[in-house]
């Protein structure tokens, strides 16, 4: 497939997607969210490790509030049901490790399409911004539910109500990311995280996904019990054949993954 808004490269089993209108610092549109949505999917069935990133000084800047396809008023309520979910189940459903490279600004659902990745990275430049409540909105696109998750109750509240910038370090010591980096290392240093999953045991990490996003609905008891199902299957992969035996030879493990 051909995209307009954005730019997907396969290489060494890292599927990089780049969000890709600079001039309007990556703001989404009905076809961007369609693109997106195709090639996180697309990507998951090709690649070990798919990255979302942006081109130019922005990662996301949430909705292009001048895309209404033509079609007058904007239907809030139906683009997020539609177009965002299936975009953001895309993301957090993948099946390999998914990481948001956040370049720069990402606010409204930029920041909250960066969340749901599993791993974020953020340039120390970057900032999040929940810039909702600024037009008469509240957080959308999966915001109210990974924030509150991420960095706890009090953060997240007030990053709603005042949609106050938070700049990368506070992200990374809020807990709301895994880690910000400094911005002449960031490349590089997103490109090898990207590179070590996708040389790792991809078929643990799909397990690995799924097993801790049950713990939100689990008891002590069920997780246990879940972990045991789960390790269980991963026992029984070559990749852990693999990776014990690579282990007692003191060297790399060749993992296949799925």
């Amino acid at each position: 497939m051909e995209y307009q808004t954005i730019s997907y490269v396969l290489k060494d089993g890292i599927g990089t997607i780049t969000l890709n209108r600079p001039e309007k610092m990556n703001s989404l549109t009905r076809l961007m969210r369609a693109e997106i949505t195709h090639a996180v999917t697309a990507a998951g069935k090709a690649a070990r490790v798919v990255v979302l990133t942006g081109s130019g000084r922005a990662f996301c800047a949430g909705q292009d509030l001048g895309d209404n396809s033509g079609s007058g008023d904007m239907d809030l309520e139906r683009d997020l049901r539609d177009e965002y979910a299936p975009m953001l189940r895309a993301i957090v459903n993948c099946p390999v490790p998914t990481i948001a490279a956040v370049n720069g600004a990402a606010a409204g659902a930029g920041a909250n399409l960066a969340l749901a990745a599993d791993v974020v990275i953020a340039s120390a430049s970057a900032y999040f911004m929940q810039a909702f409540t600024r037009i008469g909105l509240i957080p959308d696109a999966g915001g109210t539910y990974t924030m509150p998750r991420n960095m706890g109750m009090a953060k997240a509240m007030g990053a709603a109500l005042f949609a106050d910038k938070i700049t990368a370090q506070q992200a990374d010591d809020w807990g709301l990311i895994w880690e910000a980096v400094a911005d002449d290392s960031f490349d590089a240093h997103w490109k090898a995280r990207a590179a070590h999953l996708a040389q790792g045991p991809s078929a643990a990490y799909a397990v690995l996904k799924e097993t801790i996003r049950e713990t939100w609905g689990n008891t002590l008891e069920d997780q246990l019990a879940l972990e045991a199902r789960q390790q269980g299957l991963c026992g029984k992969t070559r990749d852990f054949k693999e990776g014990v035996l690579a282990f007692n030879e003191k060297r790399s493990p060749d993992f296949q993954g799925r």
